[in-house]
């Protein structure tokens, strides 16, 4: 896990950006809700172990694996499929909308867990009004409490 951290920092050097809260613990609760298949290929237009969409992808900057192009059709889920290029692609996404979605006075990585579920303009609908949320919910709360 030293590594998952030494890598978020050098993201956050090489970028110029760096967003409060968002640790090695807040990305594995970002991966932990989505399921984390980190053989997950694409499904349904989301990829890789974060089940990012082209989309997310695009606002996020369109970043890439070393020496790739981000023009390259493949370049979304080569880099979507892959742990560490998902990583730069949810910084670039939660620099671009990053925010206290819940109103609490803080960003932290509720907001971010907000934000990946209800997209970056509107990230404030509680998550406990569908299905789908509350299990989104569910598996977050899990994850914080152990980790």
């Amino acid at each position: 896990m030293q590594i998952i951290s030494l890598f978020i920092t050098l993201i956050a050097i090489v970028n110029g950006v760096f967003i409060p809260n968002l640790s090695e613990k807040c990305f594995r609760c970002l991966c932990h809700v989505t399921g984390c298949d980190m053989a997950h290929a694409c499904t349904g237009g989301y990829c890789g172990p974060f089940y990012i969409s082209r989309l997310y992808w695009t606002d996020a900057g369109r970043p890439t694996l070393p020496t790739d192009d981000p023009d390259r059709i493949e370049a979304f889920e080569d880099c979507t499929r892959d742990y560490y290029c998902s990583l730069k692609t949810i910084e670039g996404y939660m620099a671009k909308y990053g925010k206290d979605c819940n109103n609490d006075g803080v960003t932290n990585c509720y907001d971010y867990m907000m934000i990946n579920y209800n997209g970056g303009v509107d990230c404030s609908p509680p998550l406990y009004l569908s299905p789908r949320g509350l299990e989104i919910l569910s598996k977050f709360e899990q994850c914080e409490l152990a980790n």
